[in-house]
């Protein structure tokens, strides 16, 4: 039996799935391919490393840090999250990712990145982390606070500037359905009742007009949005996947700051993590 797992993104939102994901790894829960977007995807990885709060670890100790997101590294570099302390600092030295680990493991992790130019989803598979860092930074590069990331032509990608890949593929549902998998698991930052609104920002069009196709993504991605949820509770309802998502709503910006808010959200991610064990391992029988 083939197992995957889904994990969308939401930025700091991503510290629910990290919870869920420590609470799963403490179970044992076994997973063949991963396919995740922006945080999920920078958080998703431990999964496959076996490294159980990891994610929450750094964010806690490094949150506060102006090296790690803030206004005055965006305003130096173009990036709010610190391209060389966030991506390349913590994970190789200060809080080590386990990246041998993660090249030895047999699940697949696959992230997804917006192609700017065709304003279409694209699916590297990521099998070394450490050299393929600007990829899990495309999948994250959020629009106007991330400088676009450019990547070179390979299997999967088609080459060229990209963008986080929620821009484009939210909930990336579909193409794992299409890997071959008998049964999936997806993890969402948002509890049921969620719903974006679907008006557009003015600004897609000013900041990015030289993207057509990415200005049209980025106006379609709340209605989108919206859609692949009705779909996953339709799937859901038929035994098709299994969906873990907050139990209660906790307010969670972006970019939230506040330690002991976050603190709640991960906290709440391994409670309804822990919750779930049961059930979840019923429908990996079924």
């Amino acid at each position: 039996m083939r197992i995957g797992m889904v994990f969308e993104g939401g930025g700091m939102r991503g510290l629910y799935t990290a919870g869920v994901l420590d609470s799963l790894m403490t179970a044992q829960i076994p997973v063949d391919e991963i396919v995740a977007v922006s945080a999920g995807a920078l958080f998703g990885a431990n999964y496959v490393s076996g490294q159980i709060g990891r994610a929450w670890r750094y964010n806690r100790r490094y949150l506060g840090d102006k090296r790690y997101m803030s206004l005055s590294s965006w305003l130096k570099t173009g990036n709010y999250v610190n391209k060389d302390f966030a991506y390349y600092q913590v994970p190789m030295t200060l809080d080590p990712f386990d990246n041998e680990r993660f090249k030895a493991s047999k699940t697949r992790f696959h992230a997804v990145v917006t192609h700017v130019a065709s304003g279409r989803a694209e699916y590297a598979l990521v099998e070394d982390v450490f050299s393929q860092m600007e990829v899990l930074r495309a999948s994250s590069a959020l629009p106007f606070v991330s400088k676009m990331i450019q990547l070179d032509a390979s299997p999967y990608l088609s080459g060229g500037a990209y963008l986080d890949g929620g821009i484009s593929d939210s909930i990336p549902v579909h193409y794992a359905r299409q890997l071959g998998l008998d049964k999936l698991i997806v993890v969402l930052t948002r509890p049921a009742t969620y719903r974006k609104a679907t008006h557009s920002n003015p600004f897609y069009s000013m900041f990015y007009h030289r993207f057509p196709a990415l200005v049209q993504a980025l106006k379609q991605r709340n209605s989108h949005y919206n859609q692949i949820l009705e779909q996953i509770e339709c799937l859901e309802a038929q035994g098709e996947l299994f969906a873990i998502r907050p139990s209660s709503h906790l307010k969670v910006g972006r970019f939230e700051s506040d330690i002991a808010v976050l603190e709640s959200l991960y906290n709440l991610g391994r409670q309804d993590g822990q919750n779930q064990i049961n059930p979840l391992e019923i429908y990996l029988q079924m």
